[in-house]
């Protein structure tokens, strides 16, 4: 099996972090989302996985591919980097990959994070992921006949079809058959809204007497916006506390304070006088002193003192020193009095 992950997406939502780091290599908990949503699929998918594509901007870097590249190596796949040069939707995305788009294949989206297990219907052409939301307005999804079978694909409806919301994890069981498809939509310009829709690719596999079923998740993360990403952070926590995942390193110094569970505190951290916790993610080498800090997310290489921080999201080598009780400071920030 081979994996896609579009993630060439500028994460204009989550600026200011994003304006030095690509969304999917955010740290949540001491991994970044790129390396937690292809564990997660490793893990439940029942086949072994050959290789990933990661499709990315060429200007994310040199370090940028080497780190997604790890990602591959640690699960013993194959690992390759592609290009999306223009951003022209996202089945002009998938099509970057189309050396992989061979056998059976997932593409997943790398702005989102999900818990379950995958049961691949063998009756199935394809399987996309969907979760029951309370909105489904601000979502695609999709519509089911009797046989529980999808029918419909709805890009955000403003009259109630389904509330079953597309997560953006899809499964083929033929690869070369959606290749096929995509190839033909850019071949005849067949656009929607100036772009090359995978939605468009999905309808003409349909057509065609491809099934699709619905697969489903326990639970759905996203990760679009600073606020989200810190509530995202919290139930990420709570799910490596309840697998039993080491969560405080041992080369933290933690020094006349408290650390109320649960916690992600990395190497080199130095925690004085202070009380952290719950919900609270530390990165490598900051050093905290007299502050109370719950429910944040907070990057490496920073130096945070007299800090009274709630649902905050706070980036790498930042300086803050000061009374303020919700922050959204980007990397190499400063806020002192």
């Amino acid at each position: 099996m081979n994996i896609i992950i579009p993630m060439a997406g500028l994460g204009t939502r989550l600026r200011p972090h994003t304006l030095t780091t690509p969304k999917p290599l955010i740290p949540v908990a001491g991994k970044s989302i790129a390396e937690r949503l292809v564990r997660e699929i490793a893990g439940v998918m029942q086949q072994p996985i050959k290789k990933i594509s990661f499709i990315i901007k060429e200007s994310f870097g040199l370090e940028v591919e080497k780190a997604l590249l790890q990602i591959s190596e640690e699960i013993g796949a194959e690992g390759q980097i592609d290009y999306q040069t223009e951003a022209l939707g996202t089945a002009h995305a998938i099509y970057a990959a189309k050396s992989l788009l061979e056998g059976p294949v997932v593409v997943a989206y790398a702005d989102t994070l999900f818990k379950g297990s995958f049961d691949l219907d063998n009756d199935a052409d394809s399987i996309i992921w969907v979760k029951k939301v309370a909105h489904p307005e601000a979502f695609g999804v999709v519509k089911l006949n009797d046989k529980n079978e999808i029918i419909d694909f709805v890009e955000k409806p403003k009259e109630f079809v389904s509330d079953m919301a597309i997560i953006g994890i899809y499964y083929f069981k033929e690869g070369q058959k959606l290749k096929d498809e995509i190839t033909y939509l850019i071949k005849n310009n067949i656009k929607v809204n100036g772009e090359y829709q995978l939605t468009t690719a999905l309808e003409n596999m349909k057509q065609n007497g491809a099934i699709f079923k619905p697969g489903t998740v326990s639970d759905w993360m996203d990760f679009g916006n600073p606020s989200v990403a810190v509530d995202t952070n919290a139930k990420i926590l709570q799910y490596d506390q309840k697998e039993g995942k080491p969560l405080i390193s041992k080369n933290a110094d933690i020094l006349n304070s408290e650390i109320i569970p649960p916690c992600y505190i990395a190497e080199g951290v130095k925690i004085i006088n202070s009380t952290v916790g719950p919900f609270v993610s530390i990165g490598k080498n900051t050093i905290v002193e007299n502050s109370h800090i719950q429910n944040s997310l907070i990057q490496h290489n920073n130096l945070l003192k007299n800090a009274s921080l709630r649902n905050s999201m706070i980036g790498s080598f930042v300086t803050y020193d000061g009374n303020f009780e919700k922050v959204n400071l980007g990397d190499y920030s400063r806020l002192e009095p």
